[in-house]
Protein backbone atom coordinates (compact mmCIF):
# COMPACT_ATOMS: atom_id res chain seq x y z
CA UNK A 1 0.00 0.00 0.00
CA UNK A 2 1.39 3.38 -1.05
CA UNK A 3 0.22 6.10 1.33
CA UNK A 4 0.53 9.85 1.83
CA UNK A 5 0.14 11.47 5.24
CA UNK A 6 -1.23 14.98 4.83
CA UNK A 7 -1.74 17.65 7.48
CA UNK A 8 -0.23 20.75 9.08
CA UNK A 9 3.16 20.70 10.81
CA UNK A 10 2.96 19.18 14.27
CA UNK A 11 -0.26 17.24 13.69
CA UNK A 12 1.45 13.88 14.20
CA UNK A 13 2.20 12.70 10.68
CA UNK A 14 5.62 11.34 11.59
CA UNK A 15 4.46 9.58 14.75
CA UNK A 16 1.57 7.78 13.10
CA UNK A 17 3.55 6.99 9.97
CA UNK A 18 6.16 5.24 12.11
CA UNK A 19 3.48 3.17 13.87
CA UNK A 20 2.04 2.02 10.54
CA UNK A 21 5.52 1.40 9.17
CA UNK A 22 6.17 -1.11 11.94
CA UNK A 23 2.77 -2.78 11.52
CA UNK A 24 2.88 -3.05 7.73
CA UNK A 25 6.64 -3.52 7.33
CA UNK A 26 6.96 -0.74 4.76
CA UNK A 27 9.26 2.31 4.94
CA UNK A 28 8.27 5.72 6.20
CA UNK A 29 9.72 8.29 3.84
CA UNK A 30 10.08 11.63 5.58
CA UNK A 31 11.39 14.47 3.45
CA UNK A 32 11.92 16.41 6.67
CA UNK A 33 14.26 13.73 8.01
CA UNK A 34 16.06 13.58 4.67
CA UNK A 35 16.57 17.32 4.63
CA UNK A 36 17.68 17.48 8.27
CA UNK A 37 20.18 14.70 7.57
CA UNK A 38 21.67 16.78 4.77
CA UNK A 39 21.74 19.82 7.05
CA UNK A 40 23.62 17.90 9.75
CA UNK A 41 26.12 16.68 7.17
CA UNK A 42 26.55 20.16 5.72
CA UNK A 43 25.84 19.10 2.13
CA UNK A 44 25.04 21.62 -0.59
CA UNK A 45 21.40 20.49 -0.49
CA UNK A 46 21.34 20.86 3.28
CA UNK A 47 22.71 24.38 3.25
CA UNK A 48 20.20 25.43 0.60
CA UNK A 49 17.29 23.82 2.44
CA UNK A 50 18.25 25.29 5.84
CA UNK A 51 17.65 28.85 4.68
CA UNK A 52 14.04 28.03 3.86
CA UNK A 53 13.32 25.77 6.86
CA UNK A 54 14.68 28.28 9.39
CA UNK A 55 12.40 30.96 7.92
CA UNK A 56 9.37 28.65 8.04
CA UNK A 57 9.19 28.50 4.25
CA UNK A 58 8.82 25.49 1.97
CA UNK A 59 11.91 24.00 0.33
CA UNK A 60 11.81 24.49 -3.50
CA UNK A 61 9.94 21.79 -5.45
CA UNK A 62 12.89 20.96 -7.68
CA UNK A 63 15.00 19.93 -4.68
CA UNK A 64 12.34 17.84 -2.96
CA UNK A 65 10.85 16.13 -6.03
CA UNK A 66 14.19 14.85 -7.25
CA UNK A 67 15.03 13.53 -3.81
CA UNK A 68 11.71 11.67 -3.44
CA UNK A 69 11.83 10.18 -6.94
CA UNK A 70 15.25 8.70 -6.24
CA UNK A 71 14.16 7.35 -2.85
CA UNK A 72 11.09 5.54 -4.24
CA UNK A 73 13.35 3.55 -6.55
CA UNK A 74 14.99 1.84 -3.56
CA UNK A 75 14.25 -1.91 -3.09
CA UNK A 76 12.56 -1.42 0.29
CA UNK A 77 9.75 0.53 -1.42
CA UNK A 78 8.71 -2.39 -3.65
CA UNK A 79 5.89 -3.51 -1.30
CA UNK A 80 4.68 -0.03 -0.39
CA UNK A 81 5.67 3.10 1.54
CA UNK A 82 4.36 6.00 3.56
CA UNK A 83 5.17 9.50 2.34
CA UNK A 84 5.40 11.85 5.33
CA UNK A 85 5.72 15.55 4.48
CA UNK A 86 5.43 15.16 0.72
CA UNK A 87 3.73 16.37 -1.39
CA UNK A 88 3.13 19.80 0.13
CA UNK A 89 1.81 21.60 -2.95
CA UNK A 90 -0.47 20.67 -5.85
CA UNK A 91 2.53 21.03 -8.18
CA UNK A 92 4.41 18.43 -6.14
CA UNK A 93 1.36 16.14 -6.17
CA UNK A 94 1.09 16.39 -9.94
CA UNK A 95 4.81 15.63 -10.29
CA UNK A 96 4.44 12.66 -7.92
CA UNK A 97 1.63 11.18 -10.02
CA UNK A 98 4.10 10.95 -12.89
CA UNK A 99 6.28 8.37 -11.14
CA UNK A 100 4.18 6.87 -8.29
CA UNK A 101 0.74 5.29 -7.79
CA UNK A 102 -0.85 6.36 -4.50
CA UNK A 103 -3.53 4.18 -2.86
CA UNK A 104 -4.78 6.57 -0.16
CA UNK A 105 -4.12 10.01 1.33
CA UNK A 106 -4.64 10.32 5.09
CA UNK A 107 -5.51 13.92 6.03
CA UNK A 108 -4.88 14.46 9.75
CA UNK A 109 -6.91 17.28 11.30
CA UNK A 110 -6.23 19.19 14.55
CA UNK A 111 -6.74 22.73 15.85
CA UNK A 112 -3.99 25.36 15.69
CA UNK A 113 -3.92 25.45 19.51
CA UNK A 114 -3.34 21.70 19.69
CA UNK A 115 -0.55 21.93 17.13
CA UNK A 116 1.12 24.88 18.88
CA UNK A 117 1.16 22.99 22.17
CA UNK A 118 2.64 19.93 20.53
CA UNK A 119 5.39 21.70 18.64
CA UNK A 120 6.54 24.10 21.33
CA UNK A 121 7.07 21.12 23.63
CA UNK A 122 8.86 18.98 21.05
CA UNK A 123 12.51 18.09 21.55
CA UNK A 124 14.78 16.22 19.13
CA UNK A 125 17.86 14.20 20.03
CA UNK A 126 21.02 15.57 18.44
CA UNK A 127 22.51 12.07 18.37
CA UNK A 128 19.79 9.54 17.40
CA UNK A 129 17.20 12.02 15.96
CA UNK A 130 14.34 10.52 18.00
CA UNK A 131 11.59 12.97 18.95
CA UNK A 132 10.01 13.51 22.37
CA UNK A 133 7.55 15.85 24.09
CA UNK A 134 8.47 17.66 27.28
CA UNK A 135 5.29 16.37 28.94
CA UNK A 136 6.72 12.85 28.79
CA UNK A 137 10.31 13.64 29.71
CA UNK A 138 11.97 13.47 33.13
CA UNK A 139 14.88 15.57 31.85
CA UNK A 140 14.19 17.98 28.99
CA UNK A 141 17.87 18.12 28.04
CA UNK A 142 18.80 14.42 27.87
CA UNK A 143 17.53 11.81 25.41
CA UNK A 144 15.98 8.87 27.32
CA UNK A 145 16.95 6.48 24.51
CA UNK A 146 20.64 7.19 23.93
CA UNK A 147 21.68 9.89 26.40
CA UNK A 148 22.30 12.46 23.67
CA UNK A 149 21.51 16.15 24.03
CA UNK A 150 17.91 17.15 23.33
CA UNK A 151 17.44 20.30 21.28
CA UNK A 152 14.54 22.66 20.66
CA UNK A 153 14.66 23.22 16.91
CA UNK A 154 14.32 26.75 15.59
CA UNK A 155 11.32 25.70 13.49
CA UNK A 156 9.54 24.53 16.69
CA UNK A 157 9.58 27.95 18.33
CA UNK A 158 6.28 29.91 18.57
CA UNK A 159 7.02 32.64 16.04
CA UNK A 160 8.22 30.14 13.43
CA UNK A 161 5.32 27.76 14.12
CA UNK A 162 2.84 30.56 13.43
CA UNK A 163 4.63 31.26 10.16
CA UNK A 164 4.68 27.56 9.21
CA UNK A 165 0.93 27.26 9.83
CA UNK A 166 0.31 30.34 7.70
CA UNK A 167 2.43 28.88 4.88
CA UNK A 168 0.61 25.54 5.18
CA UNK A 169 -2.83 27.10 4.93
CA UNK A 170 -1.84 29.20 1.94
CA UNK A 171 0.20 26.72 -0.07
CA UNK A 172 -0.58 23.19 1.14
CA UNK A 173 -4.28 23.09 2.02
CA UNK A 174 -5.24 23.13 -1.69
CA UNK A 175 -3.96 19.53 -1.68
CA UNK A 176 -7.05 18.56 0.31
CA UNK A 177 -9.31 19.60 -2.55
CA UNK A 178 -6.93 18.03 -5.07
CA UNK A 179 -7.00 14.61 -3.43
CA UNK A 180 -10.70 14.89 -2.58
CA UNK A 181 -11.37 15.08 -6.31
CA UNK A 182 -9.32 11.93 -6.93
CA UNK A 183 -11.28 9.98 -4.31
CA UNK A 184 -8.10 9.14 -2.38
CA UNK A 185 -8.64 11.43 0.63
CA UNK A 186 -9.34 9.97 4.10
CA UNK A 187 -10.06 12.69 6.72
CA UNK A 188 -9.13 11.74 10.30
CA UNK A 189 -9.50 14.00 13.37
CA UNK A 190 -6.57 13.54 15.77
CA UNK A 191 -7.61 15.46 18.87
CA UNK A 192 -7.72 12.42 21.17
CA UNK A 193 -5.05 10.13 22.67
CA UNK A 194 -2.26 8.67 20.58
CA UNK A 195 -3.84 5.23 20.75
CA UNK A 196 -7.34 6.43 19.80
CA UNK A 197 -5.96 8.56 16.96
CA UNK A 198 -4.00 5.61 15.60
CA UNK A 199 -7.05 3.35 15.63
CA UNK A 200 -9.02 6.04 13.77
CA UNK A 201 -6.32 6.13 11.09
CA UNK A 202 -6.31 2.34 10.77
CA UNK A 203 -10.09 2.39 10.44
CA UNK A 204 -9.97 5.01 7.69
CA UNK A 205 -7.59 2.75 5.76
CA UNK A 206 -9.74 -0.34 6.25
CA UNK A 207 -7.11 -2.12 8.34
CA UNK A 208 -8.65 -4.71 10.66
CA UNK A 209 -7.33 -5.52 14.13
Amino acid sequence: MNLIFLGPPGVGKGTHAKLLMEEMNIPQISTGDMLRGNIREGTELGLEAKRFIDAGELVPDSVVIGMVKLRLQAPDCSKGYILDGFPRTVAQAEALSGFAKIDAVVNLIASDAKIMGHLTGRRVCSRCSNTFHTSRLKDEKVCPDCGGALIHRDDDKPETIARRLEVYKRQTEPLIAHYQETGLLRNVAVESSLEANHEAIRGALGLTA
